[in-house]
C-alpha cells in the first residue's frame, strides 16, 4: 500500500506571482510581434536587425510562458529561470527608460510587473513554499 503525501496549497503571493509573470510572457511577446511589424517603418538597411530583435522578444516572451508554468508547478529551476531572466530585463527596462523616449510607459509597465513579480517569489510565504517542496 502506498501512501501520498498530502498536497500542499500554494500560497496566494505564489499564485500572483505566476499570473503577473503570464502577464509579462504575453505583453512580451506582443511587443515582439509590434517590433517585427515595425520593420517596414525603417530604412531597408535597419529591416534585418529589426526583425532579428522582433523575434528574439518573441521568444524570449515563449520562454518566460514556459518558465510561468513551470513557476507554476513549484519548480525552483523556474524561479531561478524566472530571476536571471528578469534581472536581465530589469536592468535593459532601466537603461530604456533611460535612453529613450517612445518606449517609456511600455518599459515601466514591465519594470513593474517583472519587480512585483519576483518580490512575491523570493520573499515570505514564497520562499517557504519552494523551500517546502525543496524538502519534500
Amino acid at each position: 500500500m502506498t501512501t501520498q503525501a498530502p498536497a500542499r496549497k500554494r500560497p496566494a503571493t505564489v499564485t500572483a506571482a505566476v499570473v503577473i509573470v503570464y502577464v509579462a510572457a504575453f505583453l512580451g511577446v506582443g511587443l515582439g510581434i509590434l517590433v517585427m511589424l515595425s520593420r517596414y517603418q525603417v530604412e531597408s538597411a535597419e529591416v534585418l536587425w529589426v526583425s532579428l530583435l522582433g523575434a528574439a522578444i518573441i521568444l524570449l516572451g515563449l520562454l518566460t510562458l514556459g518558465l510561468a508554468s513551470g513557476l507554476a508547478r513549484g519548480s525552483r529551476l523556474a524561479r531561478i529561470g524566472i530571476t536571471l531572466s528578469f534581472g536581465v530585463l530589469i536592468v535593459l527596462h532601466v537603461l530604456s527608460i533611460i535612453t529613450t523616449d517612445g518606449w517609456d510607459w511600455s518599459s515601466m509597465i514591465q519594470l513593474a510587473l517583472q519587480v512585483a513579480a519576483l518580490l512575491l517569489v523570493w520573499t515570505p510565504p514564497g520562499s517557504r513554499h519552494f523551500a517546502r517542496i525543496d524538502a519534500a
